[in-house]
C-alpha cells in the first residue's frame, strides 16, 4: 500500500464513527483489502454508509416494504397515499408552505422544475429533517442548471431495495455477502470521485467507485487485475465505461450489468450480455429522485419501480396528455425524505402505458425531443435516429443539424469505424441527405441531440 492509500486507510480507521458507524472487524478488513491490494487504483476521496445501527434496521424493513409493494396504482384512481403526502408537503416545505393551502384539485398545484431547485434548494428540504444528519450531492448533468440534492445515509441506503427489486425482475437474487465485494461502480473521466465503502445490508460485503481512466492507475493493466481480483456480483457503469471493458482481458463473470446515466443502445447491450453472459439492466435513474424504472423488452420499456412515486405525463402548457401519448414526465413522491417531489418536472419524455398490470415508461427520451428536418421539408423525431442506430455497438453518439439544414454524425474516435454503417442507417431517413462525420473530444456525457433550425423544438 501507497502512502496515498495508507493515508486513506489510516482516515478511515481514525473516523470509523463517522463513515462506518457499524464496522465491524470483518468489515475492516474489506476495506483493507479494497484499498491495501497490489493492483488497487489511486482512490482519490473518501466516503462511507454512515449507517448507524438503528438505521440499517429501518432500511431492512424498507426493502421488505419495497419487495411486497406494487410500483403501479389503479387504473381509474390515484396513489392512496397522494392526497396525503401532498398535505404534509405544503405543511413541512416551505417552498410550498409558502403558498397557503393546497389547490383542491391535484392537477392545480404549479409545476416546479430543476430551476427552482437550482434557485433556492434550502427551501424544499421540509423543516423536520435534521441537518447535521444532511448529504449534498453535486450534479450538472448534459444541460440546465448546477444542483445540489439534499439526502440522507438513509436515503443513499434505500438504494438498494430498488436494485433488488429490478434484479428480481430478471430472476436474480443476490448471494455475495461477508468477505466478498458485491458492487463496483465504473467511472471513465478525466476527474471522478472514487472510494471504497461495505454495505451493512448485505453483511458488510464490498463496494467500490472506479474510475478506468488510465491516470488514476499506476499500471494500466492493474484495471484488469484490480477486477479479476475482486470479482464484484454486479459492475454498474454507463455505455462509456462499459465500453472501456470491454477491451480489458477480464476473467470475471459477474451477475448482473447495471447501465445508469447514459442512453444505453441495444447492440452495445447485446455486445455486453454475449461477452459477460450475464444480463444488462438499463435504468432510468435521476440524482434528484433516485431509480425511476428499469427496461423490460417484453414490457416495451422501463417499467415503474417505485411504490411511492406518482408519475404524470404533461404537455408543454402543462396539461395531462391522453393515455400513451408522449410528453413530459413529471414526479410526485419519492424515498428520498429530504426532497420530496410535488409535480416535478424532470424534463425527460415518454409515454406512459399499462402492460400487464404494471405501469411503464414507453419511448423514453432524456432531454427535450429535437425534430430534424428531412430533405423534403418534413420533420424527423429523435426517437426514430435512436431506432435507425439501435443494433451498431456504439457507446455514445450525438446529430446535429445546422440553420442551413447539414448533418453532422459525432462519434467517439474507437466508434469511426461504425461511421459508414451509421451512415448507411440514417440515409433512409434524410432522404439520401449527405452526413458528416465529426469526433466526440469532449469528456463525459454531451448532448445527444442539437439543432440550430427554428421549431426543432417539439
Amino acid at each position: 500500500m501507497d502512502a496515498g492509500m495508507m493515508d486513506i486507510a489510516t482516515d478511515i480507521a481514525d473516523n470509523e464513527l463517522g463513515y462506518f458507524p457499524t464496522l465491524s472487524p470483518e468489515g475492516r478488513g474489506m476495506l483493507r483489502f479494497l484499498l491495501g491490494h497490489p493492483a488497487a487504483p489511486i482512490y482519490r476521496n473518501r466516503s462511507g454508509n454512515r449507517l448507524l445501527a438503528e438505521e440499517v434496521e429501518d432500511l431492512r424493513a424498507f426493502e421488505r416494504e419495497v419487495r411486497a409493494a406494487q410500483s403501479s396504482w389503479p387504473r381509474d384512481g390515484i396513489p392512496k397515499w397522494r392526497d396525503a403526502f401532498v398535505a404534509k408537503t405544503y405543511q413541512e416545505v416551505p417552498h410550498f408552505r409558502a403558498m397557503g393551502p393546497p389547490p383542491h384539485r391535484f392537477e392545480d398545484i404549479p409545476t416546479t422544475s430543476r430551476a427552482d431547485l437550482a434557485a433556492d434548494i434550502a427551501s424544499f428540504v421540509p423543516d423536520p429533517v435534521p441537518a447535521e444528519r444532511l448529504i449534498c450531492f453535486q450534479t450538472t448533468g448534459t444541460t440546465g442548471h448546477p444542483l445540489r440534492v439534499p439526502s440522507h445515509p438513509l436515503v443513499a441506503g434505500r438504494y438498494l431495495a430498488f436494485h433488488l427489486r429490478a434484479l428480481r425482475r430478471f430472476g436474480i437474487e443476490l448471494r455475495h455477502g461477508q468477505g466478498e465485494v458485491g458492487v463496483v461502480l465504473l467511472g471513465m473521466q478525466k476527474k471522478c470521485f472514487t472510494y471504497v465503502s461495505v454495505t451493512p445490508l448485505m453483511g458488510e460485503y464490498g463496494l467500490a467507485k472506479i474510475n478506468l481512466h488510465p491516470d488514476d492507475w499506476r499500471d494500466p493493466d492493474d484495471r484488469a487485475r484490480y477486477l479479476d481480483a475482486l470479482r464484484p456480483e454486479v459492475i454498474a457503469g454507463d455505455p462509456l465505461s462499459f465500453a472501456e471493458l470491454l477491451g480489458l482481458p477480464l476473467t470475471i463473470r459477474p451477475r448482473a450489468l447495471f447501465s445508469v446515466g447514459m442512453t444505453l443502445l441495444s447492440g452495445l447491450r447485446q455486445r455486453l450480455e454475449g461477452h459477460f453472459a450475464c444480463p444488462v439492466l438499463d435504468f432510468y435513474s435521476m440524482n434528484e429522485a433516485g431509480p425511476i424504472g428499469v427496461f423490460d423488452a417484453a414490457a416495451g420499456g422501463h417499467v415503474l419501480l417505485q411504490h411511492r412515486l406518482y408519475v404524470e405525463i404533461l404537455d408543454p402548457q402543462g396539461q395531462p396528455v391522453a393515455e400513451g401519448e408522449r410528453g413530459e414526465i413529471v414526479l410526485t413522491g419519492g424515498f428520498n425524505f429530504c426532497l420530496p417531489l410535488l409535480r416535478y418536472r424532470s424534463g425527460d419524455f415518454a409515454a406512459l402505458v399499462w402492460h400487464n398490470g404494471e405501469l411503464v415508461l414507453s419511448g423514453l427520451c432524456g432531454r427535450t425531443p429535437v425534430r430534424f428536418r428531412d430533405g423534403e421539408g418534413g420533420w424527423i423525431n429523435n426517437i426514430d435516429v435512436t431506432h435507425a442506430l439501435q443494433s451498431l455497438p456504439l457507446r455514445q453518439f450525438g446529430l446535429h443539424q445546422g440553420a442551413d439544414g447539414r448533418l453532422t454524425l459525432r462519434l467517439r474516435q474507437s466508434e469511426l469505424p461504425f461511421a459508414e454503417a451509421a451512415v448507411a442507417r440514417l440515409s433512409p431517413l434524410f432522404g439520401g441527405q449527405p452526413i458528416a462525420i465529426e469526433e466526440i473530444v469532449a469528456e463525459g456525457k454531451i448532448l445527444q441531440y442539437t439543432s440550430d433550425l427554428e421549431q426543432a423544438l417539439e
